[in-house]
């Protein structure tokens, strides 16, 4: 079963926006995971702009489901890590004034770096992930930094998904299968959508897990939060 985490990072932005309270980014979270959700994930920057360090804290004894963190490995991070102790952590290469993670880390040239690290969390027995492009290179490295699993960075298929979904499709298709051999378990991540997330699945049918935010926060808009996470997850099926 391929495991739906929402990432609630544009709850945060919107309560962000205004101040206060509202929307109740941890009662979103727990709503979530009543609606189906297998998994919860939040992206803290150094500049809180979204989730907060705070909302970190407080969601960790709350979840029920699978929690995910994701962010660049600088040391106030870490610590943030290894005191939350998440469920999986997720590596990004990202840097602090970026709006959203666009490219996968070059595991190659940073191996020592991401070896330092995956070695630390998974010393405090974290599961390890690291955000890659489909590339065979940088899919190897992330094994040989010891990372646990890879998530899959499916901007480019999601771009060109709706002119050929099958040419789309087929660099990912070969890093799945590349990733499997590894003995790597597999994520992916990135503008996946109610349009193009079953076809990904269904070719790819060993994935563990897909993170979403931003589309499945946007189509809540519309048909709100608990169906929109049921058209999800009827997604993930065949």
């Amino acid at each position: 079963m391929t495991k739906l985490s929402v990432n609630i990072n544009k709850v945060a932005t919107l309560r962000n926006a205004r101040g206060g309270n509202v929307p109740n980014v941890v009662q979103v979270a727990l709503d979530c995971e009543k609606f189906g959700a297998e998994g919860i994930t939040v992206h803290p920057r150094p500049d809180e702009r979204h989730i907060r360090r705070s909302d970190v804290y407080e969601l960790r004894p709350l979840l029920r489901t699978e929690f995910n963190i994701e962010g660049y490995p600088d040391k106030e991070f870490i610590d943030l890590v290894l005191k939350v102790k998440p469920n999986q952590v997720t590596l990004v290469p990202d840097l602090p004034a970026q709006i959203t993670s666009n490219s996968g880390w070059d595991t190659k040239k940073n191996v020592e770096l991401l070896t330092e690290v995956l070695d630390i969390f998974k010393s405090a027995h974290i599961r390890t992930s690291v955000f890659v492009a489909p590339d065979k290179e940088m899919i190897e490295y992330a094994a040989k930094a010891g990372a646990d699993r890879v998530e899959l960075y499916t901007e480019p298929y999601a771009t060109a998904y709706p002119k050929n979904p099958e040419e789309a499709l087929m660099p990912f298709v070969e890093a799945a299968k590349i990733t499997r051999s590894l003995g790597m378990g597999l994520n992916a991540g990135h503008d996946l959508s109610l349009e193009n997330l079953n076809y990904l699945y269904v070719n790819i049918p060993w994935l563990d897990e897909v993170s979403i935010g931003h589309a499945l926060i946007s189509d809540a808009l519309y048909l709100g939060l608990e169906k929109t996470i049921q058209e999800y997850k009827k997604c993930l099926t065949k």
